[in-house]
């Protein structure tokens, strides 16, 4: 076998278990002996369609076999996977799609009339609707296997950044750094060739696909692919499939602590919940421990596909907070803007280095420069370091407020807001103010059936944070914006109550 890249795995995998299931959806089984057929009949179609090695392939649809099958279907051509976010709109779309130069689009039924409206808009010349089209298309096409010769080091996927500032920017990911995050998830997760995992956060999320899905297909094991979250469908299928592992954000996590069901559910099967994203707020992580389950919390990010540092069992409960330790295969660093090493206790950036940091941004040669230096990806997040070499991630660099010389992190301030039993969702932002320069801004989201009282909710924080740090202002809203994968636009937050 000439490929060394992901579109071998099925193959790989279907040497060794072909009966074992690899996928579930709806009911249905797909096999791994299954899986590799599928895949291999969709990359002779695509070929068929002028679909060539370095060619991109972009997907839009929810999570379901196909998606998978198109990405390892592409991985046997030696074409360049294009995953695109389902909540996107239609310019939002065309700019990725015409970024990327997508030649073929492979899209769910609900993105037809979103796809019609494209075309003509972008390069895209070949499109497949997952449906009877695309059944019929496989049943056509042979099984014969493809061996093109694809190497460790070519582009896998183009994985577009969250976009929570600015146009986002295509992290070209390879072969090599999806085996090695994969490999990192294996050596510090512990997976097993029977794990059964919920996929229900978006494959079009890093993390959904990166720390949960391609570990376990790598292993043997199940992946139930779930089109969209449900915290009530949730406590369903643990108990259906057996469910050992999960990833979710944090608010993912919270509406299943906060439904009816949370306190007699049949949770036993469960036995990894990794949980990332966003920085874990402290109740949620006491909540989970309270019913004898325990968090494995990560933080990471699209460019190092995604795993940076994780927080294994052993120091959950101790290290409560921190986002861990560099995974197996991993260096970083938290450094001053001189790249030298913060002291314990010292704020600084945090660095990576390690064989699954992405070959750079597409088409953005200047950028891509711009964001290493030394060899090392700056991520843009401050942390700090305590005396056991556990990292915390504290927040954004450009989310901090300087009030008054003081430097103030929205997240210290969020975590202890959450607390709060009235509060369900909280961001804190810096507003102008004459005499500090600016000062900070709760912005909340009531939890259910609750009118909640702003000035007793800053109230609160009395004593447990310095003066100058305990917001200004309140803001009541409705709800938070957030990307399809969970994370906060603080961006359109500032937007929207900065003023």
């Amino acid at each position: 076998m000439r490929n060394e890249g992901l579109g071998s795995w099925p193959a790989r995998r279907a040497r060794k278990t072909p009966h074992r299931t690899a996928l579930i959806h709806g009911g249905a089984a797909t096999t791994y002996a299954a899986l590799h057929e599928r895949t291999t009949r969709l990359a002779h179609a695509l070929r068929d369609r002028g679909i060539r090695r370095g060619d991109r392939i972009a997907y839009l649809g929810p999570n379901h076999p196909s998606y998978l099958e198109t990405l390892f279907a592409a991985g046997i051509l030696g074409a360049v996977f294009v995953p695109l976010n389902t909540r996107l709109s239609g310019p939002e779309l065309a700019y990725q799609l015409a970024d990327s130069g997508a030649k073929a689009l492979v899209f769910g039924p609900a993105h037809a009339g979103l796809v019609g409206d494209l075309s003509g808009v972008t390069d895209v010349r070949t499109h497949l609707e997952v449906g009877t089209d695309y059944e019929e298309l496989l049943a056509a096409a042979p099984a014969v296997p493809i061996d093109e010769p694809v190497t460790a080091d070519d582009t896998c996927l183009i994985m577009y950044t969250s976009g929570t500032t600015g146009r986002p920017k295509g992290a070209m990911l390879t072969h090599a750094n999806l085996t090695w995050n994969a490999l990192n998830v294996l050596v510090d997760t512990d997976l097993t060739a029977d794990e059964r995992a919920l996929v229900s956060a978006p494959l079009f999320h890093t993390a959904g696909l990166n720390m949960l899905t391609l570990p376990v297909l790598l292993k043997g094991g199940t992946c139930v692919l779930v089109e969209a979250f449900d915290p009530e469908a949730t406590f369903d299928l643990i108990e259906r499939h057996r469910i050992t592992f999960m990833f979710g954000v944090p608010t993912m996590f919270d509406q299943v602590a906060r439904h009816p069901r949370w306190a007699d559910a049949d949770l036993s099967s469960v036995r990894i919940l990794n949980c990332g994203g966003s920085p874990v707020p402290t109740p949620l992580i006491a909540r989970y421990q309270e019913r004898g389950l325990t968090f494995l919390q990560g933080y990471g990010m699209t460019e190092a596909a995604p795993g940076t540092l994780f927080l294994d069992a052993e120091r959950a409960v101790d290290k409560a907070g921190s986002a861990g330790v560099p995974h197996f295969f991993s260096d970083v660093r938290v450094v001053r803007p001189d790249l030298t090493p913060v002291d314990v206790g010292e704020t600084g950036e945090v660095v990576v280095r390690g064989p699954h940091v992405m070959a750079g941004y597409w088409g953005l040669p200047e950028e891509t420069a711009g964001s290493f230096a030394d060899g090392w990806f700056r991520s843009g997040d401050a942390a700090r370091v305590d005396e056991d070499g556990y990292v915390y991630v504290v927040d954004r660099i450009k989310d901090m407020i300087i009030s008054g010389g003081e430097n103030i992190y929205p997240a210290e301030i969020e975590d202890l807001l959450l607390a709060h039993p009235g509060i369900a969702e909280c961001a804190v932002i810096g507003v102008p103010d004459d005499r500090w320069g600016e000062v900070p801004r709760a912005v909340v989201v009531p939890a259910d059936g609750v009118a909640l009282d702003p000035d007793e909710a800053l109230a609160s924080l009395t004593g447990r944070l310095a003066k100058y740090k305990i917001p200004k202002s309140v803001v009541v809203a409705d709800e938070l914006p957030r990307t399809a994968s969970g994370k906060l636009l603080k961006s359109r937050v500032r937007e929207h109550y900065g003023n």
